[in-house]
């Protein structure tokens, strides 16, 4: 009884539940007794491959071999043995029976011959993986046998097993033991579990039981042996039944066809070695076989060998099987790239790759890679990242972007390298949507605002692309500060016809950001001098921006007059219209579409972004800016809140051209009056202290007298200001102001592109 209670103690206490595993699912599938699940670890959820033996008997010899097996697979490591991770034994209690059970958990693996049929890989691609797999295989034979001095003594189908990442593996040690060949006194077997080992695996000198000869005979000699069979059932696909169906070489590849042979020898000494096979096989020299052996050893090439083999990598890739790339070959490039043993033109090859997976195993397998990659200072990985960000950019989150990724792309914007210079600054494109707030008026349009001034062309026309492609990223009160200065002080006075164009484009794309007051006292002005600029295309885009905005003044118009006539106030000729625009602009109503979308501009832009420009060009001042006061704009140190145009809404009356119209229509005697200045025989200007007798007219006209002149000018006179007179300007008509130029209306002196 006390027994009884006893073993009900010790069998609950080291029960499945303390196992630090979950079982799972069987697979179809195992080799010998075993039976093989599927698994997951119950601390991080990882999956595990876990095995299980059970017997009632305590002395069951079945036991005894795989305690056996599973000492073996603890103590012996090598790359292509199924690694080992936890084992136990547990006793457990049925009804009045005793339950024995030994679970060893290893790596995931799953049966090679159920891998094989979800593969169903054909012809070329199925002979490439072949020789892969079993050139892993006697790898792993050839370190039992010749390093280990150990023998297997049933490799077959059955004892294969395929990792995750498609990787053969060699496992079922339960049969394994010391090769002894060297103790002559041994007369017993050699082999203690050999009678696992169906028949139709043993080599004859197995089946007799001759020991003697087997210790005579190489240490390799039963495994050779094996791996013939293994051969055999890997190209006939079905199961080995009898020995006599190695005769059978049907399925055989031509270029392995001698080495079978040799395995499968009747005489042991003449047996292959399986290292000879790995070194001598024709077999095994092909594109896939090459392409991982290359990449398992990478550490060891030099840079003379990496670069043409990863140059080469891309399109080579394509050509062998897809799904052994995707598991073998991405995860060695990966590492490879992390740990710096492969250099940026390993990057193609990657992107490449991960191109073939879901956006899931992407972000999983590919995307954590390239993030790290970002934090390198190789000049040249830096390149390659940002040369094909479009290809992964847009699975970036935006907590990536803006804590991992920018904070290293940032230090693009300083480096000496032009190249380096433009390619971070189109990054942007990609980058910025998910930039916060906080890092675009804090980081980003600094460093766009010394790009307007960069000493590149290219660099300064890409800028303007950039802005007017993001400005949607940016708030209300960045876009008031920072786009008109942008385009209209830096762009359209570039030295460089394409940043002219491409600043007239920016303005455009963003039409719907600009009020009426802006469009009609800020952007109108400066675009509209562009219309007589030296370079064709920038006029062409000058008419057409021109066209675009005085639509959408029109448009203003129309609704303005629609809501005025909605609440009864007639509309009346003359001043009262002047007067009803003014009052519009203090109060602005929402603007209607522009029917101009973002992404013209983009398709417009990215012809400039393409067009690489070798002359090196500077940004001057054409002007400097008046001191007349400037709508007050909020506190920035983004680069552009310094760069303000001058333009006062109130100082368009100061050029006298709507004055003066409106005169025309309002007073006839003063317009009498002027029509007889222009009369008047005048040969200097009218700052000279005296008129010029000489008359213009025919001498048939009678003389004007110097009181006759005077009357007329004085009739034609403005009022004199209330403060000190100003200098009048030599030649014919009124005296003008000398202030300095203002946006809009001067002519700027720019030096056309076809000259560069």
């Amino acid at each position: 009884m006390l027994k009884f209670l006893k073993g009900v103690v010790s069998g609950s206490v080291g029960g499945i539940k303390d196992l630090p595993y979950n079982i799972g699912d069987p697979y179809p599938s195992a080799w010998g007794s075993w039976s093989h699940f599927r698994g997951t670890s119950k601390e991080d959820g990882s999956p595990v491959s876990i095995f299980c033996l059970s017997s009632s008997n305590p002395q069951d010899g079945y036991l005894a071999a795989g305690r056996n097996g599973v000492k073996r697979l603890r103590t012996v490591r090598h790359p292509n043995i199924l690694s080992f991770l936890h084992a136990t034994e547990v006793e457990t209690f049925d009804a009045s029976t005793t339950k024995l059970t030994i679970y060893m958990v290893t790596e995931p693996v799953m049966p090679l011959s159920q891998k094989i049929q979800e593969l169903g890989l054909q012809a070329t691609q199925r002979d490439e993986y072949y020789a892969w797999g079993l050139h892993q295989i006697a790898k792993a034979v050839s370190f039992l046998n010749n390093d280990c001095k150990l023998v297997h003594g049933n490799i077959c189908l059955s004892s294969v097993v395929i990792t995750q990442t498609l990787d053969w593996k060699l496992h079922a040690f339960d049969v394994l033991s010391e090769f002894d060949g060297n103790n002559e006194a041994a007369t017993g077997p050699m082999l203690q579990y050999e009678w696992l080992v169906g028949s139709q695996y043993k080599p004859m000198e197995l089946v007799k039981s001759d020991w003697a000869t087997i210790r005579k005979s190489p240490p390799w000699a039963i495994d050779s042996w094996g791996l013939g069979c293994l051969i055999h059932e890997l190209f006939s696909g079905v199961k080995l039944g009898k020995t006599e169906e190695l005769r059978s070489t049907i399925s055989i590849p031509k270029s392995l066809l001698p080495d079978y042979q040799r395995l499968l020898s009747s005489m042991p000494s003449r047996r292959l070695n399986t290292s000879k096979l790995i070194e001598n096989s024709e077999y095994f020299q092909n594109k896939l076989v090459d392409t991982i052996h290359f990449m398992e050893i990478l550490s060891l090439k030099d840079s003379l060998e990496k670069g043409p083999f990863f140059r080469k990598l891309p399109n080579l890739a394509e050509q062998l099987p897809r799904q052994i790339v995707l598991k073998k070959l991405l995860p060695l490039l990966a590492s490879a790239l992390e740990f710096g043993s492969a250099g940026a033109p390993a990057l193609s090859a990657l992107l490449k790759m991960g191109s073939w997976l879901s956006t899931e195993e992407f972000n999983f397998k590919v995307l954590p890679t390239i993030v790290k990659l970002f934090a390198f200072n190789d000049q040249h990985i830096r390149i390659e990242l940002l040369r094909h960000i479009d290809q992964y950019g847009e699975s970036l989150s935006a907590q990536i972007v803006d804590e991992q990724v920018y904070p290293h792309v940032a230090n693009g914007f300083s480096d000496a390298h032009a190249n380096l210079r433009e390619l971070t600054l189109k990054s942007m494109l990609v980058l910025a949507p998910k930039l916060s707030q906080r890092t675009i008026s804090g980081s980003l349009l600094k460093y766009l605002s010394k790009f307007q001034v960069d000493e590149e062309p290219a660099i300064r026309t890409n800028t303007t692309i950039l802005l007017g492609n993001i400005a949607s990223c940016l708030n209300e009160g960045t876009r008031k500060r920072v786009l008109i200065n942008a385009f209209t002080v830096r762009a359209l006075r570039d030295t460089f016809s394409p940043a002219r164009g491409a600043g007239i484009m920016a303005l455009c794309a963003t039409s719907s950001y600009y009020d009426i007051t802006e469009i009609a006292t800020r952007i109108l002005p400066n675009v509209v001098v562009l219309t007589i600029d030296p370079d064709s295309d920038v006029r062409s885009k000058a008419f057409q921006a021109v066209d675009q905005f005085l639509q959408i003044v029109k448009q203003y118009q129309e609704k303005t007059n629609a809501e005025a006539a909605s609440i009864g106030i007639s509309s009346i000729p003359g001043n009262a219209s002047l007067l009803g625009w003014a009052v519009s602009s203090s109060n602005p109503l929402p603007l209607a579409s522009s029917g101009t979308h973002p992404t013209s501009a983009t398709s417009n832009a990215s012809s400039v972004m393409d067009t690489s420009s070798t002359t090196q060009l500077s940004v001057t001042s054409s002007t400097e800016l008046t001191d007349q006061p400037v709508p007050v704009s909020p506190t920035s140190t983004d680069g552009w809140g310094e760069i303000e145009n001058g333009f006062d809404e109130h100082d368009s009356d100061k050029d006298g051209w709507d004055l003066e119209l409106l005169e025309e229509q309002k007073s006839s005697p003063a317009l009498a009056n002027i029509q007889a200045a222009q009369r008047l025989p005048l040969s200097q200007p009218i700052s000279q202290p005296r008129l010029q007798s000489t008359s213009l007219r025919p001498e048939t006209t009678g003389k004007v007298t110097k009181d006759e002149v005077d009357n007329v000018l004085e009739s034609i006179a403005a009022p004199e200001p209330a403060t000190s007179a100003r200098p009048l300007a030599s030649g014919r008509g009124r005296g003008r102001k000398q202030a300095a130029p203002k946006l809009g209306a001067q002519r700027i002196n720019r030096t056309s592109s076809s000259g560069m």
